[in-house]
């Protein structure tokens, strides 16, 4: 996004208010509709979500935490959370730039489920 951009976020000045904020609760509440927004994800009951946004010179870097009891893995409703999140951002900061790009959601790493761990390697 544009540096003037980054900057009505640091100072939380945007036509539609905080959109780091509102971009959190957007993403915990998305990870929670993950089986409603993707065909054959099964609902799964959430046991913890954390949606972070931190402010780059750049942009905005955005990352979910989600877990559960259940046996399986959560990446799908931590990558919706993410995805959800930045397309808050977008919104809620499109008149002041309509060239925001959303790049790079991707899945960092994950403990437990099915298919076991994963761990990005640093490509």
């Amino acid at each position: 996004m544009k540096s003037e951009t980054v900057k009505a976020l640091r100072t939380r000045q945007t036509p539609k208010g905080d959109p780091l904020e509102t971009a959190r609760l957007a993403g915990i509440m998305a990870a929670k509709k993950t089986a409603e927004l993707i065909p054959l994800c099964h609902p799964l009951p959430l046991t913890h979500i954390d949606v972070q946004a931190h402010l780059e010179d750049f942009g905005v870097a955005l990352t979910a935490e989600v877990s559960t009891n259940a046996q399986t893995g959560v990446e799908m409703e931590a990558l919706t959370a993410v995805a959800i999140a930045a397309l808050t951002i977008y919104d809620m900061c499109k008149a002041l730039d309509k060239g925001i790009s959303i790049t790079d959601i991707v899945l960092e790493n994950k403990t437990g489920g099915k298919s076991g761990d994963y761990q990005r390697d640093g490509r």
